[in-house]
């Protein structure tokens, strides 16, 4: 019953995901800035962004059970 829940909320993610390298810890990060400390690493970026999406299911799975708000997506926040 779990998997089926996780599987629903897979399709609706729609949230702003910002990429980018840090030479810091030499890895691509992954930030979902609608999501308060909702982020990932990965050593490539496409490793990034498949484990933000894990993240992301994670973070709004956390929220539900603890009954906190999901905010809804808005869609594109920052400009380059």
């Amino acid at each position: 019953m779990r998997f089926k829940r996780r599987k629903k909320i897979v399709g609706n993610i729609r949230y702003e995901i910002i990429l980018y390298w840090s030479t810091e810890d030499q890895a691509f990060i992954a930030e979902v800035p609608e999501l308060a400390g909702c982020a990932a690493d990965g050593a490539t970026y496409q490793e990034a962004l498949a484990e933000v999406e894990v993240v992301i299911r994670e973070w709004i799975e956390t929220a539900q059970e603890l009954g906190r708000p999901v905010p809804a997506p808005r869609g594109r926040l920052l400009y380059a």
